[in-house]
């Protein structure tokens, strides 16, 4: 009797009603998992030692991604189809709706992946595929950009004591896709299809890193006002480093690419300028992430002596950290200045071992079902009652 009641506790969702929860309580914020997991997939390719073994484990798993990616998609899906009412409950949701971000950039890694990995599993059709999904992925980030912003200013109640910075999700995803125009551009010619790839690319930029600016500046008021957040939260003070690595990634790989296209379309004044100007606002933008990165880890110090239980937002402690530690390996390489590439290196392990522990944890919560929970069905629920 109670070797069976063990087998039973082991079946997987065991603490969902049933198995169609999953469905019914899945939200996108599962898709900060495919963020994390592809930008360490990049990292690895990154790493300067033990470069084809890497390269190798790398692309496994960025194919490893895109089958989180496509059954992730294919979940959230099914929930707006099966459960239309409840899954719309999300635009009112303060919280949840701010997740719908990470959508386009989980997108984001799986394209960028094409490009370094794809490329070389299925040559130059790899580059085509990219490219329409990079089309696809502007689309999702600008409309998420307006969407999510709008709800929060119509529909949404928010409290400044309350604020995170899960407030950043939806605007970065459009610079995500400013630096992935600077991958895609490195597999163009120089005409005038890639210029208006590259112009675009500044004005997604523009689009993402001044708003959340203005929401780092409102989210150091409230720290200054009501303190550090709550330790089930405290985890996303990582987040910051999102706009700003990203925004200096986007930088350095749109410089990169500028001067032989603005050479080839005449625009001589430009072609020192914008790789110039990359180079010295990544430096000043990774010196403001170096001060949120300090914040960071000293949130989560002083919060990790009572213990931050786990939940889906562990996960912002590897996108963000990533895409900040892929600048610094390209202002490395731009630079040419070993020390940077060093310290790159040196975080790229603390982040390899921090994703292999939240991977851990995730897998075990998936299994039994605990992260399977929808906070705008809850409130649903309660508001029904």
């Amino acid at each position: 009797m109670l070797l069976n009641i063990e087998i039973e506790m082991k079946k997987p969702f065991y603490q969902l009603e049933q198995s169609r929860d999953v469905i019914r309580h899945f939200t996108p914020n599962w898709f900060t998992a495919t963020m994390g997991t592809g930008v360490v997939a990049m990292i690895l390719a990154q790493l300067p030692f033990a470069s084809a073994l890497l390269f190798k484990l790398a692309t496994q798993l960025w194919q490893l991604n895109i089958l989180l990616f496509i059954s992730f998609s294919v979940l959230y899906m099914s929930r707006w189809i099966l459960f239309p009412t409840e899954a719309k409950q999300i635009f009112s949701h303060p919280n949840m709706s701010l997740f719908l971000g990470a959508i386009p950039m989980g997108l984001a890694t799986i394209i960028n992946g094409f490009l370094s990995f794809g490329t070389h599993l299925y040559g130059d059709i790899a580059v085509q595929i990219a490219e329409y999904l990079w089309y696809f992925d502007v689309f999702l980030a600008v409309v998420i950009a307006w969407i999510v912003p709008f709800c929060m200013f119509s529909c949404q109640d928010h409290l400044l004591q309350r604020m995170t910075a899960v407030w950043l999700l939806p605007i970065v995803a459009c610079e995500v896709a400013a630096s992935s125009a600077g991958v895609l551009l490195q597999h163009l010619t120089a005409d005038q299809h890639a210029f208006n790839i590259l112009v675009t690319g500044y004005v997604l930029w523009g689009i993402s890193v001044l708003p959340a600016f203005a929401i780092l500046t409102i989210l150091m008021l409230r720290l200054a006002l009501h303190q550090l957040p709550e330790k089930e939260v405290a985890i996303s003070s990582w987040l910051c480093l999102g706009p700003i690595g990203t925004g200096a990634l986007a930088l350095l790989l749109l410089g990169e690419q500028a001067p032989r296209i603005m050479q080839a379309m005449g625009f001589e004044g430009l072609v020192t300028l914008l790789p110039a100007l990359g180079i010295v606002a990544s430096l000043v933008l990774l010196g403001f992430g170096l001060w949120w990165f300090g914040i960071a880890i000293l949130t989560t110090l002083r919060h990790i002596r009572t213990g931050i239980p786990f939940n889906l937002g562990w996960w912002g402690l590897t996108f963000p950290f990533g895409v900040f530690i892929l600048a610094i390996f390209n202002l490395a390489h731009q630079l040419q200045v070993a020390f940077l590439q060093s310290i790159a290196v040196v975080l790229s392990l603390l982040l390899i071992g921090l994703w292999a522990l939240v991977m851990k944890k995730t897998v075990a919560g998936a299994y039994s079902g605990q992260l399977f929970f929808s906070p705008c069905l809850a409130a649903l629920q309660q508001k029904m009652r």
